[in-house]
């Protein structure tokens, strides 16, 4: 089921799903509205006349109209979504690419022009007139023209949305949405306050259980995108089994490189192994299903390039910063799932590569700091960031990491600020986190 489930999501993400599902209901809905004008017939009455059409000519005129038009618009629409793509990759990076392409209104634009001309399409195909015979689609025509209507007022909306979405706080904004979602379904709980349940385990005693090794490897290249851990419990139950996996999502595998090591007392055919290598998706780029660090990266590379000195905008670094800011401090309080993963009868079934707030924290503000020498308000900032978190956080060990990290952006302050203003300024900041 949760493989399912990641598999749907992947189906939704894609940039095409949206376009083809319009295309396949206008087709639908040729088909339908055709065969409802020829079970009815509409009376020409002095109302009437003004909707629906009674000429054959004047169906094909306005069918072949609507259908140009629309493919004339859908041309610009590409362009302009091209255009803007561009300038995206260019200024935030061409990793943010995805985010634009992944808009549901871009695609229910593109998707609703070119459904318009298949649909305009077959109802005009539908028209008949001979000498014995006449038939004119009258519904399906009236449709056509609200679909038209409609997508003019959906190209005002679109160009809009352009405009809006290329500013570097509205992008900012949708990034920070989509972590702050992302954190609350990877981490929904708050850290307990009783001691962990993994400080009881002593994993050296439980693999010494087991006699048998196998090496679990990659069967390709690539980056580990998501891992069904649901069935993986389940397949090494069944075979009374124990799995250490050395990588998490997000990591790159090479063909034949070791991911983990399954520790057994029974043999495992080659079915069975063949089985919990097809819980590792693999595939070419990094996704964020389970990744937080591949979103967390987005925003980064946005600050990064902001500090570059080609760009030198620290006001866009900065709202970056306060985004993050927000996202460690829930993680701060967030309750981190732990490594060892047991089955319905309490056994210890995995071992896995969890994230840490540590870990998170250097992603968040380990390449910030390293291209904010040049600017000391970004550095005051990033201090009053992790006063911030600081405040939230409760866990020692993710004390000891903010520590460090106020400590290594003091370090810098005190090698690349020269103003002495500057400098008392940063210092006042990093007593509040060192004193």
């Amino acid at each position: 089921m949760e493989k399912l489930l990641f598999r749907w999501n992947e189906l939704k993400a894609t940039f095409w799903f949206v376009p083809v599902i319009i295309i396949i209901f206008s087709i639908l809905l040729s088909l339908g509205l055709v065969y409802l004008d020829g079970q009815i017939t509409i009376p020409q009455n002095s109302l009437s006349r003004f909707f629906f059409v009674s000429s054959p000519d004047s169906a094909r005129s306005i069918l072949a109209t609507i259908s140009g038009a629309m493919m004339g618009v859908a041309g610009t629409v590409f362009s302009i979504t091209l255009v803007a793509l561009t300038l995206a990759s260019s200024q935030f990076g061409p990793r943010l690419i995805k985010n634009f392409m992944y808009v549901r209104l871009n695609q229910v634009v593109l998707g609703a022009y070119v459904s318009t001309y298949l649909y305009c399409l077959l109802v005009l195909n539908a028209i008949q007139d001979a000498n014995d015979y006449t038939f004119i689609p009258s519904l399906s025509i009236l449709v056509a023209i609200f679909a038209a209507i409609l997508n003019i007022i959906l190209l005002i909306v679109f160009i809009h949305q352009i405009a809006i979405s290329l500013q570097a706080d509205k992008i900012i904004s949708d990034i920070s949405e989509f972590i702050s979602k992302q954190t609350k379904v990877l981490f929904p709980d708050k850290a307990e306050e009783t001691k962990e349940r993994e400080e009881n385990i002593d994993l050296a005693a439980s693999l010494s259980k087991y006699h048998n090794r196998i090496s679990i490897q990659s069967p390709k290249s690539g980056y580990l995108e998501y891992i069904d851990k649901e069935s993986l419990i389940e397949t090494i139950s069944e075979h009374d089994s124990l799995l250490v996996l050395f990588q998490r999502p997000g990591g790159h595998l090479v063909e034949g490189m070791e991911i983990g090591l399954l520790y057994s007392n029974s043999h495992w055919e080659k079915e069975a192994l063949e089985n919990i290598i097809s819980q590792f998706e693999i595939g070419k780029i990094k996704t964020s299903q389970q990744d937080l660090e591949f979103s967390i990266h987005q925003m980064v590379e946005i600050a990064l390039r902001a500090l570059s000195p080609g760009i030198n905008d620290p006001y866009t670094a900065i709202a970056c910063i306060d985004n993050l800011t927000a996202v460690m401090s829930y993680l701060a309080e967030a309750k981190f799932p732990s490594k060892y993963l047991f089955d319905k009868e309490e056994n210890l079934r995995i071992v896995t590569d969890t994230f840490e707030f540590e870990g998170l924290l250097d992603v968040a503000f380990n390449q910030i700091r390293q291209f904010s020498g040049s600017s000391p308000a970004v550095m005051i900032r990033l201090m009053e960031a992790l006063i911030t978190i600081n405040k939230f956080t409760k866990n020692e060990r993710h004390k000891k990491a903010v520590i460090k990290h106020a400590t290594m952006v003091l370090n810098v302050g005190k090698r690349s600020i020269k103003e002495t203003h500057d400098l008392d300024d940063l210092n006042k900041r990093a007593e509040k986190i060192l004193k």
